[in-house]
């Protein structure tokens, strides 16, 4: 494979998606962004990929009494003493996650001034907390979430339309909690970190609006039912405003982002000699033609040393997206593995891994992927062809077969997707 023996590149990659996890673990990013002690209860709630762990690590830390209820997804709880912990399904929604939602909007009824919401929001809360408008039901926020996915829409405009047809997102699970002061630590899944995108900001004012949804809608032709359109159309939908009192006394922090586990990886990088260049945390597109584009970049370092010169690693986060035609198993980033390898063709000295940081791309329970410069030749020598695999929107079933899976479990993070294209010299 023309790898300088010096540097395993397999196993570097893998050291870099490994260090990116270990980075926004909450047992190190929650403990210093907990709240005072409130005179009153301290009441903790939360959903998302991360939230059992952040749960854990707030029970471990704080001095005082506490209770609470969390979701994250089925796999992904830990043991808490205090804070009860359910578990539901991503990323289309279940009954238990309807029914956790609907318990969690109790619990935070008649609380006072003096009492403390501690709200822990990671990737994978919108799913998690499906509860949706009078009128529509648990099926068709399934239904609309299935559609969603497969629109090829951005994670900011899937999370708009989620929004608008939620009865706890877009700041409503924040109003439901006042007049107590709602404190909401955030673990990043989003390009560019806002945090009404962040699990559809429950506890966050929206400026967008029920109309900025319906052109979504119309822009990638999702055929909603009627009775959905209708709550769009009347602005029956609409969501918390910037401004509304209800939420004067709720703030966010964001305690991990993509860029922390980006700049973990590139120090993994210096210490094996490799000079790590981050060229965004927050890139989106099609997993493929974003794909297309990282491989140009790696080949001309790899034949021109520009724009960097061998041996470097291009790293990069954010959310890419599959507008599914085929009928494979998806994966945005064995996606953009795929396309990558197909346009590398073979280049001696690149290698890459993309994985998603929370251990789950698509809906497989497989992170990502490893390619090297005999990739495709291993293919066309099994008889697979690429290029097909590539059209029927099946990553997973590709690399699977050539045994390149990257395998994490569940990681109890999520700061979105990790991209690392190594180039050393041939």
């Amino acid at each position: 494979m023309n790898t300088p023996p010096d540097i395993d590149a397999r196993a570097l990659l893998r050291r870099m998606l490994d260090a990116a996890i270990a980075a926004a673990q909450p047992a190190l990013c929650i403990p210093a962004a907990l709240p005072g002690v409130p005179q009153g209860r301290l009441l903790v709630i939360g959903a998302g990929k991360a939230s059992a762990a952040m749960a854990r690590a707030v029970e471990r830390h704080w001095p005082g009494p506490l209770a609470g209820l969390v979701v994250t997804r089925y796999g992904y709880a830990v043991p808490c003493e205090r804070i009860e912990i359910v578990e539901a399904a991503h990323p289309v929604p279940d009954q238990a996650g309807l029914d956790t939602a609907r318990r969690m909007l109790a619990l935070v009824q008649g609380l006072t001034e003096d009492d403390t919401v501690l709200c822990l929001i990671s990737g994978g809360g919108s799913a998690l907390l499906p509860l949706p408008l009078e009128g529509i039901t648990l099926a068709d926020k399934q239904h609309v979430n299935t559609l969603l996915l497969k629109s090829g829409a951005t994670i900011a405009e899937m999370n708009c339309v989620r929004r608008h047809l939620s009865a706890s997102k877009g700041g409503r699970l924040a109003a439901a909690c006042y007049p107590a002061r709602v404190v909401t630590l955030l673990i990043s899944d989003v390009p560019g970190d806002d945090p009404i995108d962040i699990a559809s900001g429950p506890t966050v004012t929206d400026p967008t609006t029920c109309a900025d949804a319906l052109d979504i809608v119309r822009r990638y032709g999702i055929d909603l039912p009627t009775h959905v359109l209708e709550v769009l159309a009347s602005g029956r939908g609409e969501s918390v405003k910037p401004g509304d009192p209800r939420l004067a006394r709720a703030e966010a922090h964001l305690v991990a982002t993509p860029q922390m586990a980006l700049e973990a990886a590139a120090q993994v990088a210096r210490e094996a000699g490799v000079t790590p260049y981050i060229l965004g945390d927050s890139i989106e597109g099609e997993a493929r033609d974003v794909g297309k584009v990282m491989a140009g970049i790696a080949l001309q370092a790899a034949t021109r040393g520009q724009p960097f010169a061998p041996p470097c690693v291009l790293l990069s986060g954010g959310e890419t997206t599959v507008t599914v035609r085929g009928k494979g198993r998806g994966g945005r980033n064995v996606e953009f593995l795929l396309a990558c390898a197909l346009a590398l063709r073979g280049a001696p000295g690149v290698y890459g891994l993309a994985a998603d940081t929370d251990g789950v791309d698509g809906q497989e329970e497989i992170a990502g992927a490893v390619i090297a410069p005999d990739t495709l030749a291993r293919a066309w020598a099994a008889g697979i062809q690429p290029q097909d695999s590539l059209a029927d929107n099946d990553g997973h079933g590709f690399f699977q077969a050539l045994r390149d899976s990257v395998v994490t479990g569940p990681t109890l993070t999520n700061v979105n997707d990790f991209r690392a294209l190594l180039v050393l010299p041939a």
